[in-house]
């Protein structure tokens, strides 16, 4: 049985476990990545779509092969094809972003977590963790290295939505169905889309309890995926895009190169995202938004937190519950307060009918709307059915 000893493991190379581990290198904290597959960021269960400045904001710097394409606002799309379009032609603030290459920036911010002074083991799994007392035993098992077991100080887990290190380590982050969407995405070529610089959103029957999207990566290239709710349908996500991809003018005569399919939690950030020397991040700890399922900024903002917060409680021996409190305080006040805010603007809108999404996304295409944000919707709705939209009010 070969162990080895680190300050910091993190579990799972995705953004937010890159992340962690840059910034916990960073500021003194020896640290290791495993991560079980063979190659970092693939596959890519994502629509690689975030909002301009989120990089800057976490001080990632990339070159241009980290992003397949700019974007200038956005589109959403009725179920009687009606289009609401939030572009720098029609808003004062405009509202740009970019689609990444995930495949090519999630190694480079792997390789960010390296020069900071990181280690790194690819096809290590971990099996099972046990609690002592000064941190956790990981048991492990590795492929490429003569590992067996790990022990840590902290374990940081950034191992997804369907993680196990949580339970592992006594954390509930079990999802109800009714909260848990069901995805598949193509990437495709040979789209005729009208502006190949929007994502664009489609909304009604076709996507049960979700929507559908568009998240151009060329001016034929994109990632086209569903979202379901499988409380709503019998179908499945695969079932419904290949009903969208067929119907809709801009995918009809396009080719998939790649298929991803997978679960993705609409809950919100967990009750409980640490104890004694563990930390929940990224999708593990629930940080994707409750209305797009979009997660990208949010774990990379969980990530650098808790990388910091795990660097300081090493340096001072204490990682305890109460000392990494200023993690899940952070994620709370920045993230988490948001989210519970979503949850009622995603029941509201997941559960519309198609004629009154009609109604609503008929009313955003007509109105005066400078900046593109949810109050700013929500807004314009108001105008139009303010005594349905009686809910929503309390959100402004």
């Amino acid at each position: 049985m070969t162990q080895i000893e680190v300050d910091v493991l993190v579990i799972g190379a995705g953004p937010a476990g890159s992340m962690a581990a840059r910034e916990s290198s960073k500021n003194g904290a020896e640290t290791l990545i495993i991560d079980k597959k063979a190659e970092i960021g693939t596959p890519k269960r994502c629509a690689e779509g975030i909002m301009s400045g989120v990089l800057e904001r976490m001080d990632i710097h990339v070159d241009k092969r980290c992003i397949a394409r700019d974007i200038d606002g956005a589109r959403i799309v009725s179920p009687d094809n009606t289009s609401a379009w939030f572009t720098s032609e029609t808003l004062e603030t405009p509202a740009t972003g970019i689609v990444l290459e995930r495949k090519v920036f999630d190694k480079h911010l792997t390789m960010d977590a390296i020069r900071e002074g990181a280690k790194v083991m690819l096809r290590c799994e971990a099996t099972s963790m046990k609690k002592v007392d000064d941190g956790f035993i990981v048991d492990v098992k590795s492929q490429l290295d003569e590992v067996d077991r790990i022990k840590a100080k902290i374990v940081i887990a950034a191992d997804g939505p369907e993680g196990r290190v949580a339970s592992w380590g006594g954390l509930d982050t079990k999802v109800s169905l009714a909260e848990m969407e069901s995805g598949a995405q193509y990437e495709m070529t040979n789209l005729k889309m009208e502006n190949s610089r929007v994502i664009q959103f489609y909304f009604g029957n076709i996507a049960p309890g979700g929507y559908a999207w568009i998240f151009p990566k060329g001016h034929d290239i994109a990632n086209v995926g569903i979202d379901i709710s499988n409380v709503k349908t019998d179908k499945t996500a695969l079932e419904c895009l290949d009903e969208f991809v067929a119907s809709c003018d801009e995918t009809k005569n396009a080719q998939a190169v790649e298929l991803n399919v997978g679960g993705n939690p609409y809950c919100g950030v967990f009750d409980k995202i640490i104890s004694d020397n563990l930390l929940l991040v990224g999708d593990a700890a629930g940080c994707v938004s409750p209305i797009t399922g979009g997660g990208i900024d949010t774990a990379l903002e969980s990530g650098m937190i808790a990388g910091r917060v795990a660097a300081r409680c090493v340096k001072e021996n204490d990682c305890s519950q109460s000392n990494l409190s200023e993690y899940s305080d952070y994620i709370e006040e920045h993230i988490a307060k948001k989210f519970r805010k979503y949850i009622s603007i995603r029941d509201f809108l997941y559960n519309l009918e198609d004629d009154d999404l009609n109604e609503y996304i008929t009313a955003l295409a007509n109105a005066d709307i400078s900046t593109l944000s949810t109050k700013s919707l929500i807004k314009a709705l108001l105008k139009v059915s303010p005594r349905k939209l009686l809910k929503l009010r309390k959100l402004l």
